[in-house]
């Protein structure tokens, strides 16, 4: 890469010191080179290095009024890469490694691809869950497509869970029941724009952190697009863009064999940033982006609108490939802006 340029008065992103003993950060980064179990061919595992790269691109100012330099309001560490993250023995050294930081406001994990969502949400004891995700990520065994289904059936409530981006054209009908059985809240990639993100992230952090659902309210005047009986939800498959729950908890979670008890003090909102939600002219480093995904905006206002929230006390993000983005290294470049964008958010809660 070109060296970049030297300016005083223009401090970059990145470069951030380990943390210590003596000072709990504000947020932290910890690289999760997670590939093997990869449901398509990647290079995922040398995206955290690419991304630590990319935010040195970046200043860590945000414009305001008035202008806020992130690194004179935040204390920033950056605990390395957790070496060997894959299967059982990588996933059990990605519980310790996220349980030692413990003491951070936000942990953000560098992906990888998205199976390290399950270690670092059980690591950081996460009670409630939000993805920004194409898809379902419930499918059967150990692998990137299974991190939600491996967490419900460890404990996780699927009524606190809700998926945001999930797209036509990217899912199976099977998975789409499987989901709308458990009880998880669905809002697609449709409702997203129909609604509008401020909404749409109000809604998720309240149903996340434990709230009534729209179905749970059961009233008339709940919103369109609610599936608010057993009859209603039949309809959920032949029409697109609706928020769906119903069903028995954890109804077709095929259960693993458990790796870890659940953690008697559980804690906060983790979040699951997939990048291939995003439109695949923004983010062609994803093997499973589609066109007519998110836009970079959209992803970054979600991103940062949620990070504000202090029950959100984890958040990853993953499925980028560094090895086969374009040249210009756009999708690993939103991904670093991603990390500021956590941190805006973190700067900006109450």
């Amino acid at each position: 890469m070109r060296a970049l340029s030297v300016d005083p008065l223009w401090p970059r992103a990145g470069d951030w010191p380990a943390p210590t003993r003596e000072e709990a950060p504000d947020a932290v980064l910890l690289g999760i080179p997670a590939w093997r179990t990869s449901l398509s061919p990647t290079g995922a595992g040398e995206t955290p290095a690419a991304v630590r790269e990319a935010l040195r691109r970046y200043s860590p100012t945000i414009m305001g009024p008035p202008p806020v330099d992130l690194n004179a309001v935040l204390r920033i560490a950056d605990a390395g890469d957790v070496a060997e993250p894959d299967g059982r023995e990588g996933e059990a050294r990605v519980r310790a490694a996220v349980a030692e930081l413990a003491s951070a406001r936000l942990l953000i994990a560098l992906g990888g691809d998205n199976s390290a969502t399950y270690a670092v949400a059980q690591g950081r004891r996460a009670r409630g869950l939000v993805t920004l995700d194409a898809h379902f990520d419930l499918r059967d065994g150990e692998s990137n497509g299974s991190p939600v289904r491996r967490l419900l059936a460890e404990g996780l409530d699927p009524r606190r869970v809700v998926q945001i981006g999930i797209a036509d054209f990217a899912n199976s009908a099977a998975y789409a029941r499987r989901a709308l059985d458990a009880g998880i809240t669905v809002i697609t990639l449709d409702e997203v724009r129909r609604r509008g993100i401020e909404a749409v992230v109000t809604d998720a952090l309240r149903i996340a952190s434990g709230g009534d659902s729209p179905h749970d309210a059961g009233a008339p005047d709940a919103g369109p697009g609610v599936a608010r009986t057993d009859a209603d939800a039949e309809e959920y498959l032949d029409t697109p863009g609706r928020t769906v729950r119903g069903g028995d908890a954890g109804t077709d979670i095929a259960a693993p064999a458990p790796t870890q008890a659940r953690p008697a003090e559980p804690g906060g909102i983790h979040l699951d940033i997939d990048v291939d939600v995003c439109d695949r002219s923004v983010a062609p480093g994803c093997p499973a982006s589609v066109p007519g995904g998110l836009a970079a905006w959209e992803l970054r206002a979600l991103v940062r609108g949620i990070a504000r929230d202090p029950r959100v006390t984890s958040a990853d993000i993953v499925e980028v490939d560094a090895t086969a983005d374009a040249a210009d290294a756009r999708t690993v470049r939103l991904a670093a802006l991603c990390v500021l964008e956590l941190l805006a958010g973190l700067a900006d809660r109450p």
